[in-house]
């Protein structure tokens, strides 16, 4: 397993991270998800990605419980403030992010988690206010880095201005949504978080699965299927034109020697500035496929070949 700096901090990160969305407090049982760290281990992957919402905190206490016996400088963990709790709590005001991160800690039975991310933008709180209770939760030695999600170039660039005006924490990371099916972070997200030190944690590399290759064009998608029970989130990708671009990748993944879904996680650690990819799953035996890509070198043939694979004919 490679590492990578992320941003202009000092953390280093492997080039997958286990995420938890709705995997941990959620589709599996709680020891399946607890094995699936230990795998996780073995396979070199020591970053975990999960956020306060997820399962309703859940995700954050079966993580915890997956962590408990494991040296805290073993492994490092990224959660996320925003999202509307179940009490109703939501949001990025001071009152908030100091509320939650505490929440989150006793949930994850940490004193400090090495990655604090805003989830989305919120409107209806300045930055100021925002990046000043992020300063005051790093003080205090709960968090080591802060970083964004969901955010624009835009409001990244006016991030780190904001924290250079007011001296207050900078962002490190960015984590937007990116893959061969979905590549909007390269128009401004990218170029905006390379000009300030900020590195990307990319979520769905695989499009919701997608990119492993395991749907097909006119296919009956069976009920114990991520595209059964995510349907709202995947609809966009199981059309059968990208469907059956996605089946073209299949021969280029097979000259290389190499599964579908390396194939489309080399292809986003190609991009310097990520320095994760986020990749869920339920089985060790996903997990290792997900780790086996980290070290994948493509060469400049085998790009020009995925671009072609994908495009519109």
């Amino acid at each position: 397993m490679r590492y990578r700096t992320l941003g202009d901090s000092d953390l280093g990160v492997p080039e997958i991270c286990l995420g938890t969305w709705t995997t941990f407090g959620g589709s599996l049982a709680d020891e399946d998800a607890i094995a699936l760290v230990d795998a996780a281990f073995e396979c070199g992957i020591n970053f975990f990605d999960t956020a306060n919402i997820y399962s309703d905190g859940r995700s954050e206490e079966v993580l915890g419980r997956a962590l408990a016996q494991r040296p805290r400088d073993s492994y490092a963990v990224a959660t996320k403030v925003w999202g509307e709790m179940p009490n109703g709590d939501r949001g990025l005001s001071r009152e908030q992010v100091l509320k939650q991160i505490d929440e989150s800690l006793r949930r994850l039975q940490l004193d400090h988690v090495d990655l604090y991310q805003c989830h989305a933008f919120d409107d209806d709180v300045p930055v100021e206010e925002t990046l000043a209770a992020m300063t005051e939760v790093v003080q205090a030695g709960k968090v080591r880095f802060v970083g964004v999600s969901n955010w624009s170039g835009e409001q990244i660039r006016n991030t780190v201005e904001v924290a250079r005006e007011h001296g207050f924490v900078k962002i490190v990371s960015s984590q937007p949504e990116y893959s061969l099916l979905h590549r909007e972070p390269e128009e401004d997200v990218i170029p905006a978080s390379r000009e300030n030190g900020v590195s990307q944690i990319v979520y769905s590399p695989l499009a919701q699965g997608v990119l492993s290759g395991k749907y097909s064009p006119g296919g009956d998608y069976g009920e114990d299927t991520r595209a059964q029970a995510r349907n709202a989130f995947m609809s966009e990708y199981l059309t059968d034109d990208i469907l059956e671009r996605v089946q073209r990748l299949r021969p280029i993944a097979d000259g290389l020697g190499i599964t579908m879904t390396q194939l489309a996680l080399a292809w986003i650690l190609h991009e310097p500035n990520v320095a994760s990819a986020i990749a869920g799953a339920s089985r060790p035996e996903q997990l290792r496929d997900n780790a086996a890509a980290s070290g994948i070198e493509l060469g400049d043939e085998t790009m020009r070949a995925v671009e072609a694979a994908l495009a519109s004919v």
